[in-house]
């Protein structure tokens, strides 16, 4: 379940008559727990509770219906109770129906309040349901409410009314609802006077059938769009002139409102009685997208930005800047003045931006700098001279577009409430501004220099208005001189995942710069933009992105052309994990890129330490694999460039299946058919080795042709792969027809012991999958391996070293790890090692062999899974990290950045010294 799902059957059960008995499976099954679970625990199979009327539930919850006034008592009973601490639960929950208190037990908050309103702290439990949610959703828990109100709404009128679920009508409904979103916040914010006048205006004006209801709103959103001195010749109804004239677009154009049911009328009014004061443009806006997309609506409440997330862009590309400048004014009137000024002129710029998320923050956030700076001069009620004009985005899809806008107009008031008071923020709300500051279109086929102009002045074009179709006005700026930063959440979508249009719209960009385009993730042509607009103005820029674009062949073919336009890259923020509101979301891994033509500030690398914790460096440059070492892109080679035996690709059979055998047909052809066992081999290519899959092939050496010839089973099989070769289409393969008993491709002679190295593994593993094979196993083409190998070979592909360099320089195959040898082993960077390194690595690889055989018979797959890894492997590689990286500085690197820093030195080391000799 997702959290507005939680949230809908926490409501519903606390509207439901309080049952003391029923009440703790009804919380878990709100939560998300399946009716198997809940029956074990009816029956006191998994109910270990020692409180009379209790319900355990192991790791999470331990909950206790009491009798009425014991409430205190019991939560007290909970939390000394044994059974408490030895089922590891999270939460203790104590109910007499009428109070309702809660702790979470590591970090001791606490909730109090009476039944009837705990549905409102339902963020607070969200953890039972596999959310790892941030302070902020459980204290925003309202756009969660709010989001599921209006998605029941948004679903009956739909229903109700097909017609407007059409294409052709698609933009009208959403329209509407933005309205409406407008109509909840001003009637409970005083903008509409009169306690909630829109919700009680529905209910007492329009019949309770739900039959005139459409009329009703209509009346009342024509209203507002007539100015109090034209209402009378216009005939707006007695008591619609109630409501303030809005303009801003908003309500002009068509009235038209879809038909109600009873039910569609019920939910508009449950939505209008909802507290809208609380109101939270940084996360509303991002979740309420997805009730007017049908694609996007099963999952919603996933479509949350995090503003620490937004922050770790906003911060080092201009905040942390003007922040620092504001302490360095101290009480400065002048260098205050000037900093004001300068906060006015910014221009805050997102050309994927959704429903406003980076806008709204920024926004916000410069208004609190410009208020400080305001009560310092003895200003505080001072207007604003941040306007809104200059926080504009580009968004493809027109609800979105419309309530980015939404969403800024409502930042804007609420700002100035809290900065100016309500009086002089009502005063100076309406009528909104007409101006349009949020562009619908397709970012990467729109010139971003005409909807964030260098100048400020003169710049015009036409498009479809958020709020009718219209020529677009002349848009001026008080920004003549002013900073441009461009930041936002671009789509990332890897080159296979790409429609046609995607890549159509990539192929505009890149075509005629590079021949390899096709391979870049979509996330790269908002780089690509952004660093051509640096050419033209005074900008910076910084995107959020999967790391794909700084890994792998991506680096070669995008970053040269960044470099090439004079950006450098200022800071990022290397590998953190992107997460939403989803229940067990698998989250993205994303860097940060921050690019500038500002060649003189430092560079600053934030990444995580081994605990999590962030750690800043700074340094003089970063290169595009974002490591603080200097420009260099790594280079394929045929051979090792380091002191390293050379590692091959395996075997490719070439043969139909004709070669190739199950562990049930290889057992067939030695006891039924009496096949020599030396034909017989082992066989292991990735997944073979991974997961534990016995497969077996045909080898045969040329001098042994004539022996396994004498084997009618043998032979029989190398006429089916004679026959399949010539029947192929190509010449190379018709030509292997001469040699039907042996692989297309061989590469080792199958007397050797083998180092086996899977092509494509997953990269959820905390270590790449590495094996000694014995003497007689053969390998095919989806591995590769080092033949009669020395073991410490394994104990540099096996550590965090190898693994953050091949992830690094060799990319994904679409979310897995791609391995490569000639890109990867052959370019890794290792310093001189003396007798004693490699005893000392050969001990540690043993150490792991012997680990993995004490668990025996799981195989790699089960052994690597990183929550079940056995403590001994782990162990035994953390030794082995230790070792090999005191080879290299000393001590153990702090982090894969610092592991980066010292490959990469090594590397552009050792290439510059091959070139110069």
């Amino acid at each position: 379940m997702n959290a507005v799902e939680i949230e809908e059957a926490v409501s519903l059960m606390a509207e439901q008559p309080f049952d003391p008995v029923e009440f703790p499976y009804q919380f878990l099954e709100a939560f998300g727990n399946k009716e198997t679970t809940i029956k074990r625990l009816r029956t006191g199979n998994n109910n270990k509770s020692d409180i009379d009327g209790g319900v355990l539930q192991q790791n999470n919850i331990h909950i206790a219906v009491c009798e009425a006034g014991k409430v205190s008592d019991t939560l007290k009973s909970l939390k000394e109770s044994p059974a408490t601490a030895n089922a590891k639960a999270k939460f203790i929950l104590a109910t007499d129906g009428v109070d309702f208190q809660a702790e979470e037990l590591s970090a001791g908050e606490t909730i109090v309040c009476e039944f009837s309103r705990f549905h409102n702290h339902f963020g607070f439990f969200l953890p039972l349901a596999g959310i790892s949610t941030v302070k902020q959703i459980r204290e925003n828990a309202f756009d969660i409410k709010a989001t599921s109100r209006l998605n029941k709404l948004y679903i009956e009128l739909l229903r109700h009314n097909p017609d407007w679920a059409t294409a052709e009508r698609r933009h009208d409904m959403n329209h509407f609802l933005a309205r409406l979103i407008f109509c909840f916040f001003a009637e409970d914010t005083d903008i509409f006077h009169g306690d909630k006048l829109f919700t009680a205006t529905v209910q007492q004006m329009s019949a309770s059938d739900a039959s005139d209801t459409h009329e009703i709103i209509s009346e009342v959103f024509r209203a507002m769009d007539i100015k109090m001195a034209d209402r009378q010749a216009e005939a707006v109804k007695n008591w619609a002139n109630t409501f303030p004239y809005v303009n801003g677009e908003l309500f002009s154009g068509s009235t038209e409102v879809p038909c109600f049911t009873k039910i569609a009328r019920s939910y508009l009014i449950h939505v209008g009685n909802l507290d809208w004061k609380k109101i939270n443009p940084d996360i509303f806006g991002s979740m309420i997208q997805a009730v007017a997309d049908e694609d996007e609506r099963g999952a919603l409440g996933m479509h949350y930005t995090s503003v620490p997330n937004i922050l770790k862009v906003l911060n080092p590309l201009f905040l942390d800047e003007l922040r620092a400048e504001l302490d360095g004014a101290g009480k400065h009137k002048d260098k205050l003045i000037a900093l004001r000024d300068r906060i006015s002129r910014i221009r805050v710029f997102d050309p994927a931006c959704g429903s406003g998320n980076f806008l709204v923050i920024a926004y916000k956030e410069l208004r609190k700098i410009e208020h400080e700076i305001n009560e310092r001069l003895g200003e505080a009620d001072r207007v604003t001279e941040i306007p809104l004009t200059n926080y504009r985005g580009i968004e493809l899809r027109d609800f979105s577009a419309e309530i980015a806008r939404l969403a800024l107009i409502i930042a804007e008031y609420q700002c100035d409430v809290v900065y100016r008071g309500q009086q002089l923020a009502l005063a100076e709300f309406l009528p909104l501004d007409v101006k349009n500051w949020i562009y619908k279109g397709n970012a990467l086929r729109v010139e971003w220099l005409s909807i964030c102009p260098p100048t400020g002045t003169g710049v015009k074009h036409f498009q479809e208005n958020l709020f009718s179709l219209t020529d677009q006005a002349e848009m001026d700026y008080k920004n003549e001189g002013g900073e441009t930063y461009i930041c936002g959440n671009p789509p990332y979508l890897g080159s296979q995942w790409q429609s046609n249009e995607q890549k159509a719209d990539l192929e505009a960009i890149f075509k005629g710069k590079t021949t390899s385009w096709k391979s870049l993730d979509y996330v790269a042509g908002w780089f690509m933009k952004a660093a051509e607009y640096g050419r033209h103005t005074n900008a910076a820029s910084a995107f959020v992105s999967t790391n794909s674009i700084c890994q792998g062949r991506q680096v070669a073919t995008l970053w040269p052309l960044i470099f090439r336009t004079g950006n450098e890259i200022q800071f990022a923020h290397t590998n953190f994990k992107w997460t939403n509101l989803a229940s067990h979301n698998a989250a993205v891994i994303v860097n940060v890129i921050g690019i500038s033509r500002n060649r003189d500030k430092s560079k600053k690398l934030y990444g995580l330490d081994r605990h999590g914790n962030t750690m800043l460096k700074e340094c003089n440059h970063i290169n595009a694999y974002l490591t603080p070492a200097d420009e260099v892109i790594v280079q394929p080679t045929s051979k090792p460039i380091f002191s390293l035996p050379e590692m091959n690709f395996g075997n490719m059979p070439n043969d139909s299946g004709h070669l190739l055998m199950t562990k049930s047909e290889a057992s067939e052809a030695l006891k039924d058919y009496n096949v020599p066992v030396k034909f017989i081999r082992p066989l292991y290519g990735s997944q073979e080795f991974i997961r534990g899959i016995s497969r077996y092939c045909i080898w045969v050496h040329e001098s042994e042709n004539d022996d396994a010839s004498e084997s009618l089973w043998l032979l029989n099989r190398f006429e089916l792969n004679r026959k399949s070769r010539l029947e192929s289409q190509r010449k190379t393969t018709k030509s292997l027809a001469k040699y039907p008993y042996r692989f297309g491709e061989v590469r080792q002679l199958g007397s050797e012991t083998v180092i086996i190295i899977p092509k494509v593994s997953s990269e959820n593993r905390d270590y790449i999958p590495v094996g000694l094979l014995p003497q007689g196993s053969i390998i095919t083409d989806l591995s590769f391996g080092i033949f009669n190998p020395e073991l410490w070979n394994l104990s540099l592909i096996a550590s965090k070293l190898h693994l953050v360099w091949i992830t690094t320089v060799c990319g994904k195959m679409k979310t897995d790890l791609r391995y490569s040898n000639t890109m990867g082993w052959n370019t890794f960077p290792v310093p001189t090692l003396t007798e004693k390194n490699r005893a000392d690595l050969t001990r540690c690889a043993e150490e792991i062999l012997i680990a993995r055989e004490r668990h025996f018979p799981a195989t790699i797959a089960d052994l690597y899974d990183p929550d079940k890894m056995p403590a001994d492997l782990r162990q035994a590689h953390e030794r082995n990290d230790e070792v090999l990286e005191r080879i290299y500085i000393g001590r153990r690197f702090k982090n894969d950045t610092e592991r980066l820093e010292k490959l990469f030195e090594l590397y552009t080391q050792m290439t510059a010294n091959n070139k110069t000799a």
